[in-house]
Formats: structure tokens, sequence, C-alpha cells
């Protein structure tokens, strides 16, 4: 059956925005309709390469009758508002992480979530890149037999300017959310949460009481472990590996390289390029894949992705990641 492409009102258009106009304008089943931001420049300089109408207010896209669906991509305390305005207008909604800093504020959105029956995905966009993927789909087919530890490393390249930490939500809200996502894609149900941080290096961290290198365990409920490895900064680019180790094997999602081609001579063997340098290039695919499941989303096919429910169970365990590494304490979790 052939579909009319899905006309998306973009909300927000900095760096993730211009990310998903891009992936709008390239699938076949989308269409930029209209696109809103209160700098209202950077909204035209989207809509004139993308397509589709700028405006300076949500409220616009809204009232326009021209959108399918919403793609809210403005910054994190715009979210919760955004995302009622979309159930309530009857508009499928994909929403950047997170859905909010505050885990009470989700907590009033999400009967209205559910009683709606409007369709709500949260932007975990790396449950769709090839490899981690595949790998999660190997796992549940029994391939390594039953899963007993799971480690996820995530570095950034370099530490994110200060004033971005000052309103980041801190590590664990902002950088570890994605791997706690990742963890609940492998193992879905987690009951306890230990971290521990320190502030080595940055100074934009060490002035707001934050921390740049962190490493989080999970217990599941099966017993098994997960490990989760964080830094603000890496010599050697965006550092980005799943190991998944059972009673059978084990499966592990290596850096991607920016070259195949590597070089031996006198002096070395096998010199390799450099690691992709950020998550624009790390995850382009993964972006695309996201961008077309919600589109199956929307339309009511069956689709994966990520849900209202996903995004406040990695928040819980945020917050509780926060606490474990401030109070230094066990923390046990409820995600029901």
């Amino acid at each position: 059956m052939s579909h009319a492409p899905l006309r998306f009102g973009l909300i927000g258009t900095g760096r993730i925005g211009q990310v998903h106009a891009a992936s709008i304008a390239a699938d076949p089943d989308a269409q930029l309709s209209w696109v809103a931001d209160p700098f209202v420049d950077g909204a035209r300089r989207v809509a004139a390469t993308f397509g589709g109408t700028a405006t300076d207010t949500p409220d616009e896209v809204f009232a326009s009758g021209e959108v399918d669906a919403i793609l809210i991509a403005s910054p994190t305390p715009t979210h919760v508002d955004l995302i009622a305005q979309a159930v309530d207008a009857g508009i499928p909604v994909l929403c950047e992480k997170p859905i909010d800093l505050d885990i009470a504020r989700v907590e009033a959105l999400r009967p209205r979530i559910a009683s709606a029956g409007v369709p709500v995905a949260l932007g975990f966009n790396r449950r769709f890149d090839p490899a981690f993927a595949s790998a999660r789909a190997r796992v549940a087919a029994g391939e390594i037999g039953a899963l007993e530890q799971l480690t996820i490393i995530s570095r950034d390249p370099s530490a994110p300017p200060a004033d971005y930490v000052a309103v980041s939500g801190g590590i664990f809200r902002d950088m570890t959310i994605h791997d706690f996502d990742m963890a609940r894609f492998f193992l879905p149900e987690i009951v306890e949460v230990s971290a521990s941080g320190s502030t080595t290096f940055d100074a934009g961290a060490a002035q707001h009481g934050d921390f740049d290198t962190a490493i989080t365990t999970l217990r599941a409920a099966s017993g098994a472990l997960v490990t989760i490895v964080n830094s603000r900064h890496s010599a050697v680019g965006y550092d980005q590996r799943i190991e998944a180790f059972g009673g059978t094997g084990m499966l592990q999602v290596a850096n991607a390289p920016t070259s195949l081609v590597s070089l031996s001579n006198a002096s070395a063997v096998e010199a390799k390029p450099p690691y992709e340098l950020f998550f624009l290039e790390r995850y382009a695919a993964a972006y695309a894949a996201e961008l077309h499941e919600f589109i199956r989303l929307a339309r009511g096919e069956e689709s994966t992705s990520p849900t209202f429910e996903d995004g406040r169970a990695a928040l819980i365990l945020a917050d509780a990641a926060q606490r474990s590494a401030t109070e230094r304490v066990v923390v046990p979790v409820d995600l029901a």
C-alpha cells in the first residue's frame, strides 16, 4: 500500500534539529511542512534548505492543519509542554531525550499520555544503530546463552562548554541517559543502580558540581549485571563500544573507524585511522532509521520506536545514578 509522505512539523533548529531536518528531507515517506524556532532566522535557514514554512512559534505549527507529525528538537525545558500540546491535538510526536530533567513533571504527564492513545516516541536513536541492533537481536535469539554481563563504553571526544553543563542536568541525565536506555534495550527489568563519579579534568563540570568521569553498575531482575563506563573526553575519538557476555559466548561491537585502510611500515604495524569524531557521524544511519520507524508508528503500523515509558524509565535510572554517586549508596529502583 502506498502512502502520501507524512508532513512533519519540526520544533527546534539547533544542531540536532538540523540532523532531523536532513533525515526528513532524505526519507521518501516524509516531508518537512513547518519549521519553528524562536530564533526565526534559524528556522528560515532550515526551511530554505530542507523545505517547509518557517515560524517563530510552535502554536502556528499546531494551528496550521498542515502537519501529520511533530518532531521536538527544542531545549529540554520545552519538551513536556510541547508533547502535551501534540497529544491534545491528536498529532503523533517524536521527542528528543530527555522528556524533562524533573521526574515529577514526567509523572504528571504520564496519565495524559496513557489515556490519549496518541503515539509518543522518544529519541533514543542508538537502538537503531545497525551494529547495536544486530547484537541485541542475536542476544535475544539465544546465540550466547543467557545474558550475564553487559558492558557499555561511551566516551565523548571532548567536554561540552561550561554554560551547557550548567543546564544539562548533569552527566547522568544528559549523557548516560542514552546508555541507560541501551541497557534496557538488552535487559528491560533493571532493579538496582550503583554509580560512582569524579571530576578529574573538566573545569566546567567542577564549576557546576558535575562529574566528568563516571562508572555505573545496574542489576537486572535476572541477576545479570550491566557496567556503563563514561567520560567527557577521549583522545582517541568518539568511543562507543558494547560487549554482551553469556554462558555460551560473547558478542562485541567495536568502534566505527573513519576508514578501513591501515598502514604498516618500519615504525608501525597496521596503523589505523581514528574513530568517528562525534555522534553526528557515528550515528547517521541510526537517526535515519529512527525517523523511518517513527513514521511507521505514526501510521499505526507495527513499530519498535522507544516509547514515553522508555523515556521515563531512563530518567528514573539517571536520577538513581545521580543519588548513588552523590550519596555513595546503592539505590533500588521500580520502573513499573
